[in-house]
């Protein structure tokens, strides 16, 4: 196994564009596959000519620098190409959720002010609604099939246009605005510069050990940071080959596993536990994946044991700032994995190359001692150049340079970090601090329960009541007085539930983290729980 600095030495030089990237990988073999889709797939030259192609389609419909382009659609290989088409002219993607409803897209195309909308046959129509009214219009371009007013990009391709492209561009220049998932008030749109995606996925490489025979299977969703940061830019920093699953399917992960001869994927805490609970007649063990980041302590033993998976990474990033920490990859000399904690910070191949910055400060922004939880401030070279059209927030976001992340962490005297919850996912009670998240992990552990999203709400003395909401694993019961007894065994007396509900299925954000601001919203939810502790009516 190369070292991760030598696997990026196997390339030359570059400028930090996705370009000079793209040329430099491309350069050493071109005939090596660099994407598969399907039944598609284009090597690393054949690949660099097509994204060169799209660019001079892309100029001769007056794209340019700066200029925005919606993309929505489920994963396939036009997102790639639109990436590096739009990088190549200076001018910045924006992914759309596929699966947002008119509104939701329309916001975010409006928001952006984009030019051009990419979408697939499934989109166009939902795309098409939500882009009315924009100041000026936007035209359309379809990725997998021609229609009406959506010519189809590869015949726009095929007809060469002789546009001329830019002789140069700068590595700072925006080549992704990425929406937050927007769990409360309006979705930010984070933007990350060309030096920033292409930084990621060299950190990435080190994360993960990435080697250039790798093949990184894409499941997580393209509008999400981790697939572009991780999966896609770090196919690109080793000069790996990446297939693009159109969307993540339980039941056929393991086959897809097989058929592709994929090593590594990138999976989410939601994923983990879905394919923990799949039947195991769909696992199959001649699987090669043997690398897989955001596995989380709690399914650590399956991936291990019963999905034969010897390297198992977790960490910790955000939109705005992807790749901070993570556990060291499990070879000598980078010293202990420690289950449970989002790993010290981490660094690039390059130990020469300054790194994250993290602080963990009290509300005053005071640094606090090892071990004290407080809120994480981070400085890194991989950080979102602000949020677009949106000063005040970019601003409150900030201070003094560093990134406040929102998020309650304690440091151990290793220097490895623990995630206890986001601040405003504190619930008071009783005079303490208690972590929703805990709740959400404790209950998410009984065996009748898929999933648990724990809430507060107001109590009569004052402060905050534990409202816990239960999704059942199929054909499975269990009542609310068990969920608080197995609380109880687990938990000190102040943190089990008063308030248990049960529902088919938690909602979920575009990034399926549980929408926790919908259950707060959901009146009569509370209605239909049940009641442990009633109150006295003396």
């Amino acid at each position: 196994m190369k070292k991760p600095l030598e696997v990026l030495r196997l390339y030359a030089e570059h400028d930090y564009t996705l370009n000079g990237v793209l040329a430099s990988r491309a350069a050493r073999d071109p005939a090596r596959v660099f994407m598969r889709c399907g039944d598609r797939q284009w090597s690393w030259g054949e690949f660099a000519l097509k994204a060169e192609a799209a660019a001079k389609v892309l100029a001769a419909r007056g794209i340019g620098q700066g200029d925005r382009v919606g993309v929505m659609a489920r994963n396939c290989d036009g997102h790639v190409v639109m990436l590096f088409a739009l990088a190549r002219l200076g001018a910045i993607m924006v992914p759309v959720n596929p699966e947002f409803g008119v509104e939701e897209a329309k916001y975010v195309l409006h928001h952006a002010e984009v030019s051009a909308v990419a979408a697939t046959t499934d989109t166009l129509e939902v795309a098409r609604k939500a882009a009315a009214g924009l100041k000026t219009p936007a035209w359309f371009v379809s990725l997998d099939a021609a229609a009406t007013d959506a010519p189809l990009l590869d015949a726009l391709i095929q007809a060469a246009p002789a546009a001329a492209l830019p002789a140069t561009v700068d590595a700072g220049a925006t080549c992704l605005i990425v929406y937050t998932s927007g769990t409360t008030g309006f979705p930010k749109g984070a933007m990350h510069s060309q030096r920033s995606f292409v930084t990621g996925g060299e950190a990435f490489v080190q994360r993960m050990y990435l080697q250039d025979d790798d093949r990184v299977m894409v499941v997580l969703p393209m509008f999400h940071i981790n697939a572009m940061f991780y999966s896609v830019a770090g196919t690109l920093a080793a000069g790996a080959s990446m297939i693009i699953v159109p969307k993540f399917s339980a039941s056929t992960f393991w086959q897809t596993a097989v058929e592709t001869g994929a090593t590594e994927v990138n999976i989410i805490e939601a994923i983990g536990s879905i394919l923990r609970a799949r039947p195991r007649s769909e696992f199959r063990p001649e699987h090669r994946i043997s690398k897989v980041y955001g596995v989380r302590a709690s399914m650590d033993a399956t991936f291990k044991d019963e999905f034969r998976i010897p390297h198992r990474i977790g960490g910790y990033g955000m939109t705005e700032i992807p790749g901070v920490t993570c556990n060291p990859f499990d070879v000598e000399n980078e010293g202990p994995q420690k289950l449970g904690s989002m790993g010290p910070i981490g660094r690039h191949p390059d130990p020469a190359r300054p790194w994250a910055q993290c602080r963990v400060v009290d509300d005053k922004g005071c640094d606090l001692p090892d071990g004290e939880p407080g809120e994480l401030w981070v400085k890194t070279p991989i950080i979102m150049q602000g949020y677009f059209r949106d000063p005040e927030q970019t601003k409150n976001a900030f201070h003094d340079g560093w990134f406040k992340t929102g998020d309650l962490v304690k440091r151990d005297s290793d220097g490895y970090f623990y995630f206890i919850s986001r601040i405003r996912d504190i619930i008071r009670r009783r005079g303490e601090n208690i972590a929703a998240a805990e709740l959400d992990r404790v209950v998410g552990e009984h065996p009748a329960v898929a999933e648990a999203g724990t809430i507060a709400v107001p109590s009569e003395m004052g402060e905050d009541e534990i409202f816990v909401v239960c999704a059942l694993k199929p054909g499975a019961t269990v009542n609310a007085q068990e969920i608080a007894d197995w609380c109880r065994a687990r938990l000190a007396p102040q943190k089990v539930p008063r308030f248990v509900a049960f529902v088919d299925e938690l909602p979920h954000t575009p990034t399926h983290k549980i929408a926790k601001a919908q259950l707060r919203e959901d009146k009569a939810l509370r209605s239909r729980a049940v009641d442990l502790a009633p109150p006295s009516r003396h």
